[in-house]
């Protein structure tokens, strides 16, 4: 696979103009202006850069990370460096809009550095994109347009900390445009929480549980085909719980009908359940139903 360590040769290799900064490129269309188109079609490729574009891709096949692009008009793509990209010739791209892409070390030394690991969009699967209302539209080409002139500019000492101020600004508005969007997807997270539920309680049936303990949070959003990161974003913003806490909820669910059975020790029960070790489920039982495994027991035997 194709790896581009540097801006200019990740910008070179998509046939766009040459940045006007080695570590930053802004193309944005204004007015009758239109962006200009990558090439045709790619491979598998990685590349050290952060890209944040708006609108760039309308249809067609572009993956990135395991799954395929829901493109709509208003869409934010964010990728992150050393995601997998892929596209094909079926690709339309819009002609408005704006596209950023910058290299990691660009942000080296300031706090946004450390800010932009934190902004969960970066990592999702690219069919969780940010769809934005109009309004909101304008509010992010409003600060593109003031990176957009710093870019263009001669630069001077001021230069690089305006850039990443704006860029900061740009990700803050987009971090809270995600947070709206979560808010207004209740019957997504819904679905979401009941293939969560389907998915773990096809795998307790299954058996599987013996063989290979309990399951990772990032295996079963694979088997869901979403991100582990978005997930558990939109179930913790519906529920208030995390996808662990939910996974743990499922267990001890099970544990109590596996824990009426006279015949089964303590012990079984968390080797049945995944437990590696007797004592770490007896803590987890005690934490979510208040009483241990063993007080759950007799208590049901007295009723």
């Amino acid at each position: 696979m194709q790896h581009f360590k540097t801006l200019s040769a990740y910008i070179d290799y998509l046939e766009l103009p040459g940045p006007e900064h080695p570590m930053l490129s802004v193309f944005s269309a204004k007015g009758e202006g239109f962006l200009p188109c990558p090439k045709e079609s790619s491979p598998p490729i990685t590349n050290d850069c952060y890209s944040i574009s708006l609108k760039k891709i309308v249809k067609g096949d572009l993956n990135y990370g395991r799954t395929t692009y829901d493109f709509t008009n208003g869409a934010l793509i964010c990728i992150a460096p050393r995601q997998v990209l892929q596209w094909n010739s079926s690709v339309v791209y819009d002609q408005k809009g704006f596209s950023i892409n910058f290299h990691e070390d660009f942000l080296k030394g300031t706090e946004l550095a450390h800010q932009i690991k934190k902004y969960g969009f970066f990592s999702y699967s690219v069919n969780e994109a940010l769809h934005l209302s109009p309004k909101e539209e304008k509010q992010l080409e409003s600060i593109v347009e003031n990176i957009e002139i710093e870019y263009q500019n001669n630069q001077d000492e001021f230069s690089k900390d305006i850039i990443i101020s704006q860029l900061s600004t740009l990700l803050k508005y987009a971090n809270r445009f995600y947070e709206r969007q979560f808010l207004n997807r209740k019957e997504l997270s819904n679905n979401l929480l009941e293939q969560f539920n389907q998915q773990v309680s096809e795998y307790l049936e299954s058996g599987q549980l013996q063989e290979k303990g309990i399951p990772s949070i990032e295996q079963i959003a694979d088997k869901m085909s979403v991100s582990q990161r978005y997930l558990s974003d939109t179930l913790k913003k519906e529920t208030g719980k995390t996808t662990t806490e939910h996974l743990q909820l499922l267990l001890i669910d099970e544990a109590k009908n596996m824990l009426l059975q006279p015949s089964k020790s303590i012990a079984e029960v968390a080797y049945e359940l995944g437990f590696e070790y007797p004592h770490y489920f007896s803590r987890l039982f005690k934490k979510k139903e208040g009483v241990s495994p063993t007080v759950y027991r007799e208590k049901y035997r007295m009723n």
